[in-house]
């Protein structure tokens, strides 16, 4: 069984591991992370349409797939995401080119010649409504049954149960990570870094690595969808808004982004907003792949939401496939310099607005 590491899977890995796994597939092999070499050797040439470069690099991660020792290539059509912000927002909708991207690309290795069957490799691209769990099991077993001798419905609904079991669990022992970095700048007065991106920026050959630059600083970076989500954290942060009715509740939205349908944009919103209100979250990265049709209309609100609260915002927007490395050096040197002179008046201002600091923290 063969996975591209692209795109959407980067957030919904581990329930892929879990599903297989369930149902005893065998060996699960993913690609590489995205590289120019990997695009040239096997994706040049297979791209049918125009698009950011995140969608055109999944040419490079399914030809490669096609070179390794699989017989079944799995490439999900992901329509919805699993998201914690379910039941606050409208929907948790995937970008459509991306879940699109998966047929486009497949017409590139058909163009000339079948190199599916060529090679004996078979290709499956379910339609993935990971919001309507009721409903994703049939699509899953419509898709597989054929690939998969004698699967039935409720080994797949079991598979399916096993799978957001994992996906649970990995982003369980994520989020308290988070927080353990977030009480080590409580007890060391350090501050941190939240990098505000689509899940897919964390491939470094999308998000260029800019998130490991700040490390030899000294610089924790969070990523927005591991961050905490305890109550006593969330009711520190956001529960006197809720109490003023300003908001229904922590993960409520709507007070800023009202257009609430694409899952990865409701995180970022949220992101910035939890980003606004943690007193030693003193700077802010957003990541923007170029041509992003679906990051547009955000850049604003978003700023405004760190800035109005005092925090720093930087933005790296239009990340192509040309590796930008001596600009983004230049630009963290720049950065650090700002974080290393605002920072502890930044934390103490921002200390003022809230209650006193929860004894979880401070443990």
């Amino acid at each position: 069984m063969g996975i591209p590491r692209f795109l959407n899977v980067w957030g919904t890995h581990q329930f892929w591991v879990g599903f297989f796994n369930a149902l005893g597939v065998g060996k699960i092999v993913f690609s590489s992370e995205t590289s120019e070499e990997q695009y040239r050797e096997y994706g040049k040439g297979r791209i049918t349409m125009d698009s950011c470069y995140p969608v055109k690099a999944l040419a490079g991660h399914m030809g490669e797939l096609l070179h390794r020792d699989i017989n079944l290539l799995f490439v999900p059509m992901i329509y919805s995401l699993p998201s914690f912000l379910k039941g606050h927002v409208v929907d948790t909708l995937s970008c459509t080119r991306v879940m699109m991207s998966v047929e486009n690309l497949k017409a590139g290795f058909l163009r000339e010649k079948d190199e599916f069957s060529q090679r004996g490799i078979k290709f499956v691209s379910p339609f993935v409504p990971f919001a309507e769990p009721e409903i994703l099991p049939k699509y899953l077993w419509e898709s597989l049954k054929e690939y998969i001798p004698g699967l039935s419905l409720e080994e797949t609904a079991k598979a399916v149960k096993e799978g957001f079991k994992a996906l649970d669990t990995f982003e369980g022992k994520m989020r308290e990570k988070s927080l353990e970095i977030m009480k080590w700048c409580v007890k060391n007065k350090r501050p941190a870094l939240l990098v505000l991106a689509r899940p897919y920026h964390m491939d470094p050959g999308i998000g260029h690595e800019i998130d490991g630059e700040f490390q030899p600083y000294g610089y924790p970076v969070l990523w927005y969808n591991y961050l905490p989500l305890h109550d006593w954290l969330l009711d520190w942060l956001f529960g006197d808004e809720i109490r003023a009715g300003i908001i229904k509740s922590p993960f409520d939205i709507s007070d800023v982004w009202t257009s609430s349908y694409s899952s990865n944009t409701n995180e970022i919103i949220w992101g910035a907003k939890f980003a606004a209100r943690f007193p030693w979250i003193t700077g802010v990265i957003r990541l923007s792949s170029y041509e992003c049709g679906m990051d547009q209309p955000t850049f604003t609100p978003v700023q405004k939401i760190v800035e109005s609260s005092g925090t720093l915002f930087f933005k790296f927007g239009e990340l192509d496939e040309t590796k930008p490395a001596g600009s983004v050096k230049i630009r963290v040197e720049t950065i650090v310099y700002y974080l290393e002179k605002y920072s502890q008046e930044i934390v103490r201002k921002k200390l003022i607005r809230l209650k006193p600091v929860p004894s979880e923290l401070l443990t």
